[in-house]
Protein backbone atom coordinates (compact mmCIF):
# COMPACT_ATOMS: atom_id res chain seq x y z
CA UNK A 1 0.00 0.00 0.00
CA UNK A 2 1.42 3.25 -0.68
CA UNK A 3 0.72 6.64 1.55
CA UNK A 4 -1.52 7.80 -1.02
CA UNK A 5 -4.03 5.11 -0.52
CA UNK A 6 -4.74 6.42 3.10
CA UNK A 7 -8.04 8.34 3.24
CA UNK A 8 -8.33 11.08 5.85
CA UNK A 9 -11.41 12.68 7.25
CA UNK A 10 -13.12 13.21 10.32
CA UNK A 11 -14.28 10.48 12.54
CA UNK A 12 -18.55 9.79 12.56
CA UNK A 13 -20.33 9.09 15.59
CA UNK A 14 -21.43 5.66 13.66
CA UNK A 15 -17.46 4.87 13.49
CA UNK A 16 -16.87 5.82 16.98
CA UNK A 17 -16.30 1.82 18.17
CA UNK A 18 -14.03 1.21 16.01
CA UNK A 19 -12.00 4.22 17.01
CA UNK A 20 -12.46 3.02 20.22
CA UNK A 21 -10.71 -0.26 19.45
CA UNK A 22 -7.84 1.15 17.32
CA UNK A 23 -6.42 3.48 20.11
CA UNK A 24 -6.95 0.65 22.53
CA UNK A 25 -4.76 -1.46 20.38
CA UNK A 26 -2.54 1.41 19.50
CA UNK A 27 -1.89 2.40 23.15
CA UNK A 28 -1.55 -0.31 24.84
CA UNK A 29 2.36 -0.71 23.81
CA UNK A 30 2.74 2.50 25.19
CA UNK A 31 1.18 1.78 28.49
CA UNK A 32 3.78 -1.30 28.83
CA UNK A 33 6.08 1.10 27.93
CA UNK A 34 5.30 3.11 30.68
CA UNK A 35 3.73 0.47 33.25
CA UNK A 36 0.78 2.41 33.34
CA UNK A 37 -2.42 -0.07 32.20
CA UNK A 38 -4.61 3.15 33.48
CA UNK A 39 -3.63 5.93 30.82
CA UNK A 40 -6.55 7.40 29.69
CA UNK A 41 -6.89 6.42 26.12
CA UNK A 42 -7.09 2.64 27.65
CA UNK A 43 -9.92 3.88 30.21
CA UNK A 44 -12.04 5.82 28.15
CA UNK A 45 -15.44 4.73 27.61
CA UNK A 46 -17.32 4.57 24.35
CA UNK A 47 -19.96 7.00 25.94
CA UNK A 48 -17.81 9.41 26.80
CA UNK A 49 -15.92 9.24 23.23
CA UNK A 50 -19.30 9.76 21.83
CA UNK A 51 -19.31 12.54 24.19
CA UNK A 52 -15.56 13.92 23.00
CA UNK A 53 -16.36 13.89 19.18
CA UNK A 54 -19.92 16.06 19.79
CA UNK A 55 -17.62 18.42 21.97
CA UNK A 56 -17.18 22.16 20.04
CA UNK A 57 -13.70 22.89 19.37
CA UNK A 58 -12.38 18.96 19.17
CA UNK A 59 -11.75 17.76 15.60
CA UNK A 60 -11.11 14.12 15.19
CA UNK A 61 -10.00 12.77 12.35
CA UNK A 62 -9.10 9.30 11.15
CA UNK A 63 -7.13 7.51 7.95
CA UNK A 64 -8.69 4.51 6.65
CA UNK A 65 -7.08 1.64 4.39
CA UNK A 66 -10.08 0.55 2.11
CA UNK A 67 -12.38 0.31 5.42
CA UNK A 68 -9.99 -0.42 8.23
CA UNK A 69 -9.46 2.53 10.18
CA UNK A 70 -5.73 2.54 10.31
CA UNK A 71 -4.56 5.90 12.45
CA UNK A 72 -6.37 8.57 14.21
CA UNK A 73 -5.83 12.05 16.05
CA UNK A 74 -7.32 14.34 18.23
CA UNK A 75 -7.34 17.91 18.34
CA UNK A 76 -8.65 20.42 20.87
CA UNK A 77 -8.94 24.51 19.93
CA UNK A 78 -8.69 26.85 22.28
CA UNK A 79 -8.21 30.15 21.13
CA UNK A 80 -5.35 30.36 18.78
CA UNK A 81 -3.74 26.97 20.14
CA UNK A 82 -4.26 23.79 19.03
CA UNK A 83 -3.67 20.48 20.82
CA UNK A 84 -2.71 17.51 19.27
CA UNK A 85 -3.58 14.12 21.57
CA UNK A 86 -4.43 10.58 21.16
CA UNK A 87 -2.30 10.60 18.33
CA UNK A 88 -2.71 6.45 17.65
CA UNK A 89 -1.21 3.99 14.53
CA UNK A 90 -2.69 0.62 14.13
CA UNK A 91 0.14 -1.42 15.65
CA UNK A 92 1.05 -3.50 12.82
CA UNK A 93 1.25 -0.41 10.61
CA UNK A 94 3.35 1.63 12.43
CA UNK A 95 6.20 2.90 11.01
CA UNK A 96 5.09 2.84 7.37
CA UNK A 97 4.44 6.57 7.37
CA UNK A 98 0.64 6.38 8.41
CA UNK A 99 1.31 9.11 11.33
CA UNK A 100 3.27 11.23 9.10
CA UNK A 101 -0.04 11.58 6.68
CA UNK A 102 -2.17 12.36 9.90
CA UNK A 103 0.04 14.77 11.51
CA UNK A 104 0.41 16.87 8.31
CA UNK A 105 -3.12 16.44 7.51
CA UNK A 106 -4.49 18.49 10.49
CA UNK A 107 -3.56 22.16 8.94
CA UNK A 108 -6.73 22.41 6.52
CA UNK A 109 -8.81 21.21 9.20
CA UNK A 110 -7.80 24.01 11.61
CA UNK A 111 -10.05 27.31 11.94
CA UNK A 112 -8.18 30.72 10.95
CA UNK A 113 -6.44 32.11 13.51
CA UNK A 114 -4.80 28.80 15.13
CA UNK A 115 -0.83 30.33 15.54
CA UNK A 116 0.36 27.36 17.40
CA UNK A 117 0.37 23.79 17.35
CA UNK A 118 0.63 21.93 20.84
CA UNK A 119 1.34 18.15 21.14
CA UNK A 120 2.44 15.72 24.31
CA UNK A 121 4.05 12.78 24.54
CA UNK A 122 5.46 10.43 27.15
CA UNK A 123 9.04 12.20 27.46
CA UNK A 124 10.54 8.33 27.01
CA UNK A 125 8.64 7.87 23.40
CA UNK A 126 11.92 8.38 21.55
CA UNK A 127 10.32 7.43 18.10
CA UNK A 128 7.45 10.05 18.54
CA UNK A 129 9.93 12.62 19.93
CA UNK A 130 11.49 12.21 16.51
CA UNK A 131 8.57 12.38 14.38
CA UNK A 132 7.57 15.71 16.16
CA UNK A 133 10.84 17.19 15.78
CA UNK A 134 11.14 15.93 12.07
CA UNK A 135 8.07 18.16 11.15
CA UNK A 136 9.25 21.56 13.13
CA UNK A 137 7.69 20.71 17.03
CA UNK A 138 10.22 22.23 19.29
CA UNK A 139 10.14 20.45 22.84
CA UNK A 140 8.85 23.18 25.12
CA UNK A 141 9.00 21.71 28.61
CA UNK A 142 7.77 18.17 30.37
CA UNK A 143 5.08 18.13 33.03
CA UNK A 144 4.49 14.97 35.22
CA UNK A 145 1.28 13.48 36.26
CA UNK A 146 0.89 10.85 38.11
CA UNK A 147 3.96 8.40 37.67
CA UNK A 148 4.04 9.61 33.71
CA UNK A 149 6.40 12.88 32.88
CA UNK A 150 5.06 14.18 29.56
CA UNK A 151 7.14 15.93 27.13
CA UNK A 152 5.55 19.08 25.72
CA UNK A 153 6.36 20.39 22.06
CA UNK A 154 5.24 23.35 20.55
CA UNK A 155 4.92 24.34 16.22
CA UNK A 156 4.27 28.03 15.36
CA UNK A 157 1.86 28.71 12.08
CA UNK A 158 1.94 32.01 10.49
CA UNK A 159 -1.17 32.74 8.67
CA UNK A 160 -2.48 28.74 9.27
CA UNK A 161 0.59 27.71 7.01
CA UNK A 162 3.20 25.58 7.89
CA UNK A 163 6.39 27.26 8.85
Amino acid sequence: MTQADLDIRPVSLEEAGELLTLRRAAFVTEAQQYGDPHIPPLTQTIDELVADLQTDGVITLAGWDGHRMVGSIRVLIEGSKATLGRFAVAPDLQGQGFGTQLLLAILPYLPEGIEEVWVFTGRDSVQNLALYAKHGYEHQHDQTAGDLTYAFLRKTLGDGVEQ
